[in-house]
C-alpha cells in the first residue's frame, strides 16, 4: 500500500492529571511523527520565585501540584538547605520521610485504583468500574484517605501542607496524633499487600523497551533524600551536577520542556527506574511481596508499572508505621541557619520520578534564579518514543483497541500535567494524496 498514511489523533486524554493529547502519523508501516501534546498554559513558577525570600519558597512551590505538593516542598528545602549549608537532624529527616510516605500512599492509591485499574478491567472510568466492583474502589479510597490523613497530621492540611520550612517544620506533631493513625495504616498495609497480588494478576500487553533509567541513589529506597542521581549505563552523578547532564528544550507541540541526556537519549524516571535499581532496599514486607507476586526484574514493560506502584505502596505504608513507632518529638522543630550567596540543587523522588530543584540565592536571602524540572517533563520524550514503538501493534487493530492501547501506555506513566476531566477520542484519517 504505497504512500498510505494513518494518523492516530487523540484530542483529549482521560484519567491523567492534566490536559493533553497525542498524535501519531504512520506511513507505509513506519512512524514519521509522534507527539505527546501538552497544551495547558504555562504557570511561570520559576519566574514567580525570583525576588522572593527563601522562607517563602516551600509554600509557593507546594501550589504547583495538588497531588504531589510534598515532593515540591521537599526538593525545594533540600536545595535551599544545601545552599545555606544546613544539614537537618535525623529526627527532622525522619518526619520528612514520614510526610513523603503519606504523599506516595495517596498518589499511588489514586493512580492504581481510580486511574489505571479500569484499563485492565475493561471500564472507561472508576465510576463505571464501581458499579461492578464497589469494593475495589472503596479500598482505593480508604488507602488514599490514610495517606491524606498522614499529610494533614504533619503538614497542617492534606492539600498544599503549610508546616514545612527550611530547617524542619513550623511545629512537630505530638506522638499521640501519629499513633492514633496506626490502626488505619495497618488496615491500609493489609489492603496494599492484597493489591500487589491483584495487580500482578492482570494481563499485560507484550511491550518491553531498552530504557535508560534515572533515579536517586542513596542508602535507603529513594524517597526524600539522596545526594547522587544514577543514570543507567553511565553511573551516578552528584545531584548538583545533574543539570549539566541533560538538555532541556522547547518543542512546538508542548508547553512543558523536553529533557534529554547530553547524548540526546531520552530516559525514564519513576517507579520502574527505582525498583530496578533499588529493589533490595525495599522494606522487608515489600521485598517479600515482590518475591511472591512473580514480577520479573528488571521491569521493562511500562504497563507493569501498576504492580511496581503497588509494591511501593506497601513500602511506604510499612515504613510509615516503623517511623511512627520510633518517633520522638524533635525539640526544637526547626534549626536556625544564616543566608549567604550560593547556588545549590536538591532532588527527591516524587511518585512519578526525580523532581529536581536548583536555586541561586543572595546573602539577603532572596531567590535570584530558580530551576524546577518535574518528572513528567523528563518522561515526555520517552512517552513519545514508546508511542513510536507500539505503533506496529496498532495497524492491525480496530479503532477502539488502538485507542485503549495508546491511552493505557501514556497512563502507565501517571503523567502529572494537572487535574483534568476530559475524555479520550481517537480518529484515524486516511490520506492517499502524497
Amino acid at each position: 500500500m504505497s504512500d498510505e498514511k494513518k494518523v492516530y489523533k487523540v484530542d483529549l486524554l482521560t484519567r491523567v492529571e492534566g490536559e493533553g493529547r497525542f498524535y501519531l502519523k504512520v506511513q507505509d508501516g513506519k512512524v514519521i511523527e509522534s507527539q505527546l501534546n501538552i497544551f495547558e498554559a504555562p504557570r511561570y513558577f520559576e519566574a514567580l520565585l525570583r525576588g522572593r525570600a527563601i522562607e517563602e519558597v516551600p509554600d509557593i512551590v507546594a501550589r504547583i501540584c495538588g497531588i504531589c505538593p510534598v515532593a515540591y516542598q521537599m526538593s525545594a528545602v533540600r536545595a535551599l538547605e544545601n545552599a545555606v549549608g544546613l544539614v537537618p537532624s535525623p529526627s527532622i529527616r525522619a518526619l520528612r520521610r514520614l510526610l513523603y510516605c503519606g504523599e506516595w500512599v495517596e498518589s499511588h492509591a489514586l493512580h492504581i485504583f481510580l486511574l489505571h485499574a479500569p484499563d485492565f478491567l475493561g471500564y472507561a472510568s472508576a465510576m463505571a468500574m464501581a458499579a461492578d466492583h464497589r469494593d475495589l474502589v472503596e479500598k482505593g479510597l480508604r488507602i488514599k484517605k490514610i495517606g491524606n490523613a498522614l499529610i494533614a497530621a504533619l503538614g497542617g492540611r492534606a492539600i498544599h501542607p503549610v508546616s514545612v520550612r527550611l530547617g524542619g517544620f513550623t511545629a512537630a506533631p505530638q506522638p499521640r496524633s501519629l499513633s492514633d493513625l496506626r490502626p488505619a495504616l495497618q488496615q491500609a498495609l493489609s489492603d496494599a499487600l492484597d493489591t500487589v497480588q491483584w495487580t500482578a494478576g492482570f494481563s499485560f500487553p507484550e511491550f518491553e523497551q531498552d530504557y535508560t533509567f534515572v533515579c536517586l541513589d542513596g542508602v535507603d529506597y529513594p524517597l526524600e533524600w539522596g545526594d547522587h542521581i544514577h543514570i543507567s549505563g553511565q553511573g551516578s552523578v552528584p545531584v548538583a551536577d545533574f543539570h549539566s547532564q541533560i538538555n532541556e528544550t522547547q518543542v512546538p507541540h508542548s508547553t512543558a520542556l523536553h529533557s534529554r541526556l547530553k547524548n540526546a537519549k531520552h530516559y525514564l524516571c519513576g517507579p520502574m527506574a527505582r525498583i530496578n535499581r533499588h529493589h533490595q532496599q525495599l522494606h522487608p514486607l515489600a521485598l517479600d511481596a515482590l518475591q511472591r507476586c512473580g514480577l520479573a526484574l528488571p521491569v521493562r514493560n511500562p504497563y507493569q508499572s501498576i504492580v511496581v506502584r503497588s509494591l511501593e505502596l506497601v513500602h511506604a505504608l510499612a515504613e510509615a508505621l516503623d517511623i511512627i513507632d520510633a518517633y520522638q518529638k524533635p525539640d526544637p522543630a526547626f534549626e536556625i541557619y544564616k543566608t549567604r550567596d550560593a547556588v545549590a540543587a536538591g532532588a527527591t523522588e516524587a511518585p512519578r520520578g526525580v523532581l529536581y530543584h536548583r536555586y541561586q540565592i543572595g546573602e539577603d536571602g532572596l531567590v535570584k534564579e530558580a530551576t524546577i524540572i518535574p518528572p513528567t517533563s523528563q518522561n515526555q520524550a520517552q512517552i513519545e518514543a514508546d508511542l513510536v514503538s507500539v505503533a506496529p501493534q496498532l495497524l492491525s487493530m480496530e479503532h477502539e483497541q488502538a485507542t485503549h492501547l495508546c491511552e493505557q501506555l501514556i497512563r502507565s506513566y501517571d503523567p502529572c500535567i494537572s487535574c483534568a476531566t476530559h475524555f479520550l477520542r481517537l480518529d484515524i484519517d486516511w490520506d492517499n494524496t502524497l
